[in-house]
């Protein structure tokens, strides 16, 4: 599924990868399987991304529900609201319907590695979102304790790095407290248990919502590849990148054209959509298994 089209539904908005309808008291979450890369989505779909993601995303809800809850309310089509169930082939496997909340303006970033934007920052500064690190990491280099580093949200384009200073101004000290607090929480366990099964969680992305009963609750998707960097214990070595449980295959191939990584996206040749759909489902059978 590239994009659901559901015309008796209200479409809230289309992400990325989820398209979001409106139910009235419930939203329906649905996943496609389009991909985007150097935040331009592709025009071909990776073969059942969508339902990968969706499965990954139960999984860790399940798991975390001692932690915090989540705004999960079923995933059993035939319990969906009527005006749903006429599109049930397209929403099995790939949807959840789930509590309105207010979404909190932050995007919760937990890092336990030095990667990615932090590995920029930390070159220049010896600071992840203004944090002090010791002198000395080096690319992929493990934190002697995981930090939290909020983003704001970008509709379009890249997140922005944020102080947990400016987390506060935006959402509030109180809520800026428990949102760090539940996702410091969320990502000690889910790395604990990703270890035992030879993966690295090198650091993810959490998104909280208030509910209507006043509640901070964890929203959107979990601790799966398009949110988190994975990484095989084995393969794991300081010093350079390492292979992610993503849609790194996607990006390598990308980077090997001769594309301005602009819209419109290149044509994908069947094996890189192939592969990409491997390590996700790589991911999901070492995570779940």
């Amino acid at each position: 599924m590239i994009q659901s089209h559901f015309p008796d539904l209200q479409l809230f908005r289309r992400g990325k990868v989820r398209d979001v309808y409106d139910l009235g008291s419930s939203l329906l979450m649905v996943a496609s399987d389009r991909i985007s890369a150097f935040d331009v989505v592709m025009a071909q779909p990776v073969p059942h991304k969508g339902s990968i993601l969706t499965t990954i995303s139960l999984f860790w809800f399940e798991k975390t529900r001692h932690i915090v809850r989540n705004h999960l309310i079923t995933t059993n089509v035939e319990k969906y609201p009527p005006e749903c169930r006429q599109y049930a082939d397209d929403l099995q496997g790939r949807s959840m319907l789930v509590e309105k909340t207010s979404p909190l303006a932050i995007e919760c970033v937990v890092r336990g590695y030095v990667a990615g934007s932090g590995w920029k920052e930390y070159k220049q500064s010896e600071t992840i979102c203004g944090i002090k690190l010791p002198s000395g990491l080096q690319e992929s280099s493990r934190l002697e304790e995981p930090i939290f580093t909020p983003a704001t949200k970008a509709e379009t384009g890249h997140d922005e790095n944020i102080s947990f200073e400016e987390a506060e101004t935006i959402v509030g000290q109180e809520l800026a407290a428990k949102a760090r607090n539940l996702s410091l929480q969320l990502y000690t366990f889910a790395a604990d248990y990703a270890a035992k099964r030879g993966i690295i969680l090198a650091d993810t992305k959490f998104e909280f919502g208030v509910a209507s009963d006043g509640e901070l609750i964890l929203i959107d998707e979990a601790l799966t590849p398009d949110s988190s960097r994975f990484w095989l214990a084995e393969e794991w070595q300081p010093g350079k990148p390492q292979m992610n449980f993503d849609k790194q295959v996607l990006r390598d191939y990308l980077e090997t054209l001769d594309w301005n990584k602009q819209y419109p996206p290149p044509t994908l040749p069947q094996e890189i959509l192939d592969k990409t759909a491997a390590k996700y489902r790589e991911a999901l059978e070492r995570l779940t298994a």
